[in-house]
């Protein structure tokens, strides 16, 4: 049950939570350690802030302490992370209960405003974690796809209870995304959102006592993961008006609630907006959106064959390369930061175990890697990056690598998708040494 009261403090936890966190609730050292946009930089107090940054959407749900949770493992793996520099991670912040396949379980909702305590006491325990190690998170507080019940299951709650699967045979591409799109111009439906929104950005941490709104280790809060305004064009495009004002609507809800932290879409960028320029633009130009996002996925949108990587990875690099100076030129239009904050390439010949090798990935992560740091040397907008996903000491827990229900080993595949697909393993020796290596050259920049 999400607990609506203000907590009152007792001396001691507050010195406690204070200590956890490196500062005061709402005081001034607290204020000189939040990530600011400066133009297209970010700044923590007076320091440029650049990172070398992971996915790890399961963080709260190792951080539960309940039967699918795993406290020790949650703090092996920020460990594990923290010892190759990496020091930004973006996480799951809501999950919809939902009756779609594929989707996580539990939820951190249902359609009522009774909200899982625990699983947001394991988002708190995250928090309080990273901010021990000097680590930011950026939440993202609902989902357009599936795997996490996201915005179909706000419109089931809402509509009499229709929905259709994602790779519904019955519903093909782009039927899940085009439904997707009523969520816009559903008042209901933004409705139970936007309650959600005000409980978790006004939340305090119940093991630490501080706000989330005086949290430094809290970056920026996301509207969702991956929301396009539809599928098709021929839905799209009518529906911008519609994608544009829910930006704008709850980006200025978070910023009321918490102008502290920095606020950004989401968004793949020109690959969820149609190859439309212009709709990254209009969609990035509220005030309340502090910077750009990207994704990339050169296998998903079949720049690459994972059957045949010795023979298309060069023909999907030039498209990747050109894909990043697309969105840094928009970045640069906008004058606000840029982030490529999903990137994913599969194993050696498509394989999920982590005994394959990585040759191929470990390519593309060094050229996302060397697009961020020759930008950031040339004083362009790119700030940091995430890779997809942290996979760590989780493995698969049946041989076909599929994610079974009740399934507790997180990896960084959400379960939609093969387990060990784009997951980063505790044993990928020479994919880490890349990451490592990224990060501290980003780190050794001064300027």
């Amino acid at each position: 049950m999400f607990d609506r009261r203000t907590a009152l403090l007792s001396g001691a936890a507050l010195l406690a939570g204070c200590a956890a966190s490196g500062t005061g609730p709402g005081g001034a050292a607290g204020s000189s350690r939040f990530v600011r946009a400066d133009g297209t930089r970010f700044r923590v107090g007076d320091e440029i802030y650049r990172y070398a940054g992971a996915n790890i959407w399961y963080a709260a749900y190792l951080g539960a302490n309940a039967a699918y949770g795993n406290r020790d493992r949650l703090k092996r793996e920020l460990d594990s992370m923290a010892a190759l520099g990496i020091d930004n991670l973006r996480i799951l912040g809501s999950a919809e209960l939902s009756p779609l396949k594929n989707s996580i379980t539990p939820g951190f909702r249902t359609e009522t405003a009774n909200y899982n305590e625990t699983l947001l006491t394991g988002l708190d325990f995250a928090l309080a974690e990273m901010g021990k190690r000097g680590m930011k998170a950026v939440i993202y507080l609902t989902n357009f796809w599936e795997w996490s019940g996201g915005m179909m299951t706000y419109l089931y709650w809402t509509n009499g209870g229709r929905y259709i699967n994602m790779n519904d045979p019955a519903h093909p591409w782009p039927e899940f995304a085009d439904m997707n799109a009523a969520f816009y111009t559903s008042d209901a439906a933004i409705g139970l959102y936007h309650d959600y929104v005000r409980a978790v950005v006004g939340r305090t941490n119940s093991l630490t006592g501080i706000r989330y709104a005086d949290d430094p280790a809290i970056m920026a809060w996301q509207l969702a993961n991956e929301p396009r305004p539809a599928g098709s064009e021929a839905v799209g495009r009518p529906n911008l008006p519609a994608f544009y004002a829910w930006i704008g609507k709850t980006a200025n809800l978070i910023k009321s609630i918490d102008p502290n932290h920095l606020v950004s879409t989401g968004s793949e960028g020109l690959q969820g907006c149609h190859s439309d320029a212009q709709c990254v633009i209009s969609a990035h130009e509220p005030a309340g959106v502090d910077y750009l996002t990207t994704h990339i996925w050169p296998l998903n949108w079949t720049w690459v064959d994972s059957a045949d990587l010795p023979g298309t990875y060069d023909a999907g690099a030039g498209k990747v390369r050109t894909y990043i100076a697309d969105h840094i030129a928009l970045a640069t239009r906008l004058g606000k930061p840029l982030v490529i904050e999903e990137f994913g390439f599969p194993r050696d010949r498509g394989l999920f175990d982590p005994a394959s090798s990585t040759s191929f990935k470990d390519r593309f992560y060094r050229l996302i890697y060397d697009s961020v740091l020759a930008d950031a040397k040339n004083g362009g907008p790119t700030a940091g990056s995430n890779f997809w996903a942290w996979g760590g000491e989780g493995r698969a827990s049946s041989p076909d690598h599929r994610f079974q229900p009740g399934d507790t080993t997180y990896l960084g595949d959400p379960p939609h998708e093969p387990q060990g697909w784009y997951s980063v393993f505790d044993s990928d020796e020479s994919t880490k040494a890349v990451i490592r290596e990224h990060a501290g050259a980003l780190k050794a920049l001064r300027a």
